[in-house]
């Protein structure tokens, strides 16, 4: 059992959302945070560098809002679900971005090619957990 799923199911104040949804969401978000840093430091040790600044410039924002997105997600007391549900919505535009970009270095640039991965799923994992939350 994850450390994720143990936090979630172990809180004191069940969460209102399908809690499957919302552990594949966080634990997604913290994966592609990570991969997003490890890219951005990888585009940034290529040699032609230049054409890779959006793409440093998206991993870098995509990795701040997985971040903010587990984090918050992360706390199951007193949800603001509007706020959640626009952070949430956030996070899936951000990977949505990172990950095309990604995938047009993926030819030539592994990293991106794992990236612009780990970002689809983060974005699939979001999606699914906004079919869960109340509009």
């Amino acid at each position: 059992m994850s450390t994720v799923k143990q936090m979630v199911n172990t809180h004191p104040q069940p969460s209102q959302v399908d809690q499957s949804a919302l552990i594949a969401c966080i634990e997604e978000c913290y994966t592609c945070a990570q991969t997003c840093t490890a890219c951005a430091d990888a585009c940034l040790g290529e040699s032609q560098v230049q054409q890779l600044v959006r793409c440093i410039r998206l991993n870098l924002d995509c990795f701040d809002a997985c971040v903010t997105t587990g984090n918050m997600l992360s706390r199951q007391t007193e949800p603001d679900w509007a706020m959640l549900r626009a952070q949430v919505e956030a996070c899936a535009a951000a990977c949505r971005a990172c990950g095309a970009e990604c995938e047009n270095h993926a030819q030539h640039h592994e990293h991106c090619r794992v990236c612009g991965e780990a970002c689809r799923r983060c974005e699939k994992a979001c999606n699914q957990l906004l079919q869960t939350i109340a509009a």
